[in-house]
C-alpha cells in the first residue's frame, strides 16, 4: 500500500466526496470499494432478488456519484444521502412497474384481512397513493422506513447510518406505520390505527 492509497483510507465519506468534486479519483476509487457490495446487495433485496438488475442499478448509481458529486449536499451524512439515492432510483422502478412491495408490513399487521384488501381495490389507484403517502412523510420518517421494510436492516444499523439513536429509529417508524395506515385506510375498512405497529420496530 501506497502513501497516497493510505492517506485516502484514512478520509472520512464527506472528506472523499470534497476531493471528488475538485476531479481526484482515488476519492472515488474508495467511496466504491466501501460502499458498493452494500449497495448491491440492497438493490438485490428490493429489486426482486435480480442479481442483473442489482449491477446495473449499482453501476448506474456510482456514475451518478462520479458525474456529478456536486450534487452531494456537505452538510450531510455521505451514507445517508447515498441510500437516499438509491431508494429513489428503487421507487422510480417501482412506478414502471407498478410494484407495492413496501406494502407489506400494513398488511402483515391484519392478515387475516388479506383476501378482502386484494379484492376489494383498485390496484393502479393503490399503487399511486401507496407511493405518494410515502413521498409525505418526513424525510427523517421516510428514510428510517425504507431502510426498515425495504432493505430490511436491523434497528441498531439503521441508526448507525442516520447517526440517531436506536429510540429515536423506533419512534419514527412507528410514526410512519401509523401515518400510513391512516392515509390507506380508505382502501379497507379494516385498515385501522392501533398500538400493535409498535411490535414491528423492536
Amino acid at each position: 500500500m501506497n502513501f497516497f492509497s493510505k492517506n485516502y483510507k484514512q478520509l472520512s465519506d464527506e472528506e472523499l466526496m470534497s476531493k471528488l468534486t475538485k476531479g481526484k479519483q482515488r476519492a472515488f476509487d474508495e467511496l466504491y470499494g466501501r460502499y458498493a457490495k452494500r449497495l448491491n446487495n440492497y438493490f438485490y433485496r428490493m429489486l426482486y432478488q435480480d442479481r442483473n438488475k442489482a449491477d446495473d442499478f449499482t453501476q448506474d448509481l456510482f456514475l451518478k456519484v462520479v458525474e456529478k458529486p456536486e450534487s452531494f449536499d456537505c452538510q450531510r451524512r455521505f451514507s445517508t444521502w447515498l441510500y437516499t439515492v438509491a431508494g429513489n432510483m428503487c421507487k422510480n422502478e417501482y412506478r414502471k412497474n407498478q410494484v407495492r412491495s413496501i406494502m407489506q408490513p400494513l398488511k402483515d399487521e391484519n392478515p387475516a384481512a388479506d383476501t378482502d384488501f386484494d379484492a376489494n381495490f383498485d390496484r393502479e389507484l393503490f399503487d399511486k397513493e401507496l407511493l405518494k403517502a410515502v413521498d409525505e412523510l418526513q424525510e427523517q420518517h421516510r428514510d428510517c422506513f425504507l431502510l426498515r421494510f425495504q432493505q430490511e436492516l436491523s434497528i441498531k444499523e439503521i441508526s448507525k447510518i442516520l447517526d440517531c439513536p436506536e429510540g429515536t429509529v423506533k419512534s419514527r417508524i412507528f410514526y410512519s406505520l401509523r401515518k400510513l395506515k391512516k392515509s390507506l385506510q380508505i382502501f379497507d375498512p379494516k385498515i385501522q390505527n392501533n398500538s400493535d405497529y409498535g411490535k414491528k420496530t423492536g
